[in-house]
């Protein structure tokens, strides 16, 4: 497994990790991942286990959980949209975070945007204005992710931030 926590965003429609004053860094780790299947365009596919079921081409949703250490320590969960085409497909997901950043008690929600295909996952997230609460309630902030493979030890995220 290897992550990629470059912060360089050249799109014109958001805003440069790089303007953000604060990084803070933390690993997270799957607690539960279930996925369930929207639509099979094709009726072909991978069952992958009784329970997940991958389509050669279709939409599935998965409700991830994941525990939290480091700068960002307590847990989430993201409701994720993954397309499967054969290739490079998005996925959207909206995940709410609880527990503090960087001593700072409270909930904020990420929206994910990226792709997957064979090789993993790339992902950009973004706070989402408005839907903080207790001391998190001013955050703002956006990060990259790369994940490519499984890793035991967890997974690596640097969110840039400011704290209203």
């Amino acid at each position: 497994m290897t992550t990629d926590t470059d912060h360089t965003d050249t799109s014109p429609t958001t805003s440069s990790p790089t303007a953000f004053s604060r990084r803070a860094e933390a690993t997270f780790q799957v607690a539960s991942w279930s996925e369930e299947l929207i639509c099979d365009i094709d009726g072909t596919g991978t069952q992958a286990t009784p329970e997940m079921y991958y389509p050669d081409r279709g939409l599935n949703r998965a409700r991830v959980r994941y525990t939290w250490s480091g700068d960002l320590e307590g847990s989430s969960e993201v409701d994720y949209l993954i397309s499967y085409n054969g290739a490079v497909a998005p996925t959207v997901g909206f995940q709410r975070f609880t527990g503090s950043l960087a001593g700072h008690d409270g909930s904020f929600v990420l929206v994910h945007t990226g792709e997957h295909d064979a090789e993993g996952v790339r992902e950009h997230l973004r706070v989402v204005p408005g839907l903080g609460t207790g001391a998190l309630t001013g955050l703002r902030g956006e990060a990259h992710l790369a994940l490519t493979g499984h890793s035991d030890e967890g997974y690596r995220l640097v969110l840039a931030y400011d704290l209203d």
